[in-house]
């Protein structure tokens, strides 16, 4: 309920606060499972997206978003909550492999389920390497891939800036990749690489972005340590 009263009424501000033009909306499936994978520039992209699809988009971030503390850590957490956004613990282990089975669960539930592949924001605004959490899901779901890119966010809010200036956006939802489904035994690392180098370079080939083939989280952890 809290993500609809954001789009409807939170929608109409956002929408002219940011001006987003969106192209591609018939590539998200009308009903049924789907992934929408994009790449990542600013905190707002994760209410950028549902603002513009006609469907709910469940998303996953960081569980630092939900546990801050007083009145700003109360509001971040209504607002992730608000957009479709679920914790996940980035610690690793059996704590991260636990938001891949909520995404698995949304996906057998028939629904969209959103992630930004490159793990990370951008630390420079080029595109990074892809994790295969995605692909992963794709195929033992059998679920189709809808690349997707979002451009103009990271000028509308720069990193370390809480409020994101007025401005344009552009979404743009690629054509879906189609998976095939297989039980967890078929499925080769090969071939989860395979299907992630195949999203990121549609997601470079709509973002335009410049691609770099190493870890966002690598470049974050080198520039943080300058």
């Amino acid at each position: 309920m809290d993500y609809w009263f954001f789009v409807k009424l939170i929608g109409p501000i956002a929408r002219f606060w940011f001006k987003p033009r969106v192209e591609g909306l018939e590539n998200i499936p009308v009903q049924g499972p789907a992934i929408i994978a994009s790449n990542h520039l600013a905190v707002i992209d994760d209410a950028l997206l549902p603002l513009v699809s006609p469907r709910m988009i469940h998303f996953m971030a960081k569980a630092e978003y939900f546990t801050g503390k007083g009145l700003k850590g109360r509001f971040k957490k209504w607002w992730f909550t608000s957009v479709g956004v679920f914790p996940v613990d980035r610690s690793g282990g059996s704590k991260s492999l636990g938001a891949l089975e909520t995404a698995r669960g949304i996906l057998e539930q028939g629904e969209v389920f959103g992630i930004h592949p490159e793990g990370t924001r951008s630390p420079d605004g080029r595109l990074y390497r892809g994790h295969t959490g995605a692909a992963r899901l794709a195929i033992e779901t059998g679920t189709p891939i809808v690349p997707t890119a979002l451009i103009g966010t990271r000028e509308l809010q720069r990193p370390g800036q809480s409020i994101p200036s007025k401005g344009k956006t552009r979404i743009i939802f690629g054509k879906p990749i189609e998976v095939r489904r297989q039980s967890v035994n078929q499925i080769t690392r090969e071939e989860i690489r395979d299907l992630t180098n195949q999203m990121m370079r549609e997601i470079n080939r709509l973002s335009g972005q410049e691609y770099v083939d190493v870890y966002a989280q690598v470049v974050k952890n080198k520039l943080e340590q300058q």
